[in-house]
C-alpha cells in the first residue's frame, strides 16, 4: 500500500517526465495548480467515501477557487494523472480517469443524461491523452493509449491506442500509427486539414475535376475522330479550388 507521501513523489516525477518545462521537483510541488488540484481531491474524494459529502464538496469548491479546476469529489482519479496547466477542466462525479493519464486545459469529462445514481460520466483507461479543449460526454470507455485531439467532441467508445479527432470525433485505428501520430493535437484547434472527414471531401472534390477533365478530352478526341458525339447541355463547371476552401 503507498502512503501519501510516496504518491505525491510519484506525481512530482511523473510531472517532470512528460513535461519539458518542469525543472526540479519543488517548482512542481509549489507552482503547478494540476498538481494541487489532485492533491485536493483525494482530500475531497476521502470525505465523500467517509460520507461527508458537504466536506468534499467543500473541498473541491475550494480547489477550483484556487487552481481553476473542478473535479467532483465523487469522481475516481488514479495514480501519477497529470493535469497540464489544467484551467476549466471539468471532471464529472461519476469520471473515472486511470493511471498515467494526461489531461489538458479546457477539457470536459461529462455526461449526456440527468438520471442521478447512474454512471453518467466517461472512464478514461491507463495512459490516455485528452488534448486541449476537448469534451468526452457520455457513460463509455476510452481505451488505454488512446488519444482524443484538442476540440474533439466524443460522444461514443474510443478502442485501446486509437485517436479521436474532429467535431463530432472520429476514430482512427491505432493500426494506422503514423497517421494517428500525425493527426493528433493536444494543443489549439486542430487543423481542418487534418480531419478525416475533410481529407475524404476533398479527395472526392479533386477526383471529380479528374473526371471532367478526362471526360472533355474523350469528346474532344472523338470528335476530330469523326464520330458521332451528341452534345450534351453545358452547366456550371466544377471548381475544385472554390468547393475545398468550403470544405476548409
Amino acid at each position: 500500500m503507498f502512503s501519501p507521501f510516496s504518491r505525491l513523489r510519484d506525481d512530482i516525477r511523473s510531472i517532470i517526465q512528460r513535461d519539458p518545462a518542469a525543472r526540479n521537483g519543488w517548482e512542481v510541488l509549489t507552482c503547478y495548480p494540476g498538481l494541487h488540484a489532485v492533491i485536493l481531491h483525494r482530500w475531497a474524494h476521502a470525505c465523500w467515501q467517509l460520507r461527508l459529502k458537504w466536506i468534499g464538496r467543500f473541498i473541491s469548491y475550494l480547489a477550483r477557487i484556487l487552481t481553476g479546476i473542478e473535479i467532483h469529489p465523487g469522481a475516481t482519479i488514479g495514480r501519477r494523472v497529470f493535469i497540464d496547466h489544467g484551467f476549466g477542466v471539468v471532471i464529472g462525479e461519476t469520471a473515472v480517469v486511470g493511471d498515467d493519464c494526461t489531461i489538458y486545459q479546457g477539457v470536459t469529462l461529462g455526461g449526456t443524461t440527468l438520471v442521478a445514481g447512474t454512471k453518467r460520466h466517461p472512464t478514461l483507461e491507463r495512459g490516455v491523452i485528452v488534448g486541449a479543449g476537448a469534451q468526452v460526454l457520455g457513460a463509455f470507455t476510452v481505451g488505454e493509449y488512446a488519444k482524443v485531439g484538442s476540440n474533439a467532441v466524443v460522444v461514443k467508445p474510443v478502442p485501446a491506442g486509437a485517436t479521436a479527432v474532429g467535431n463530432p470525433a472520429h476514430i482512427i485505428r491505432k493500426e494506422d500509427q503514423s497517421r494517428s501520430a500525425q493527426l493528433f493535437a493536444a494543443y489549439g484547434v486542430t487543423a481542418s486539414g487534418d480531419d478525416p472527414l475533410s481529407k475524404a471531401l476533398r479527395a472526392l472534390v479533386d477526383h471529380v475535376a479528374r473526371q471532367d477533365e478526362q471526360i472533355e478530352r474523350l469528346t474532344d478526341t472523338m470528335r476530330e475522330a469523326g464520330l458521332c458525339c451528341p452534345k450534351v447541355v453545358e452547366g456550371d463547371k466544377l471548381d475544385s479550388e472554390q468547393l475545398n476552401r468550403l470544405v476548409d
